[in-house]
């Protein structure tokens, strides 16, 4: 589980992605869990919790930055709840 960047030159956007180690960054995906835009004020994330604990059971395994975004999701859930 990684992220994917679009958007223009200096305007990132991110997908959150599951895709096959081997693939390129923005190369072929399996599926999209979510979003991340960090130019956003405060900086907007969407997740698929559903599509990501499906994923997390089957072995996937999120890369370090994603790690820290699934953690920065909760804590604002957590908050608004």
């Amino acid at each position: 589980i990684r992220l994917t960047r679009k958007g223009r030159k200096k305007k990132p956007f991110y997908r959150i992605v599951v895709a096959n180690g081997e693939a390129k960054r923005d190369g072929k995906f399996l599926d999209i869990i979510g979003t991340y835009d960090p130019l956003q004020d405060p900086v907007v994330i969407k997740l698929d919790t559903g599509k990501l604990d499906d994923w997390l059971g089957k072995g996937a395994q999120p890369s370090v930055t994603v790690q820290s975004l699934i953690k920065k999701y909760e804590a604002a859930r957590i908050e608004t709840a």
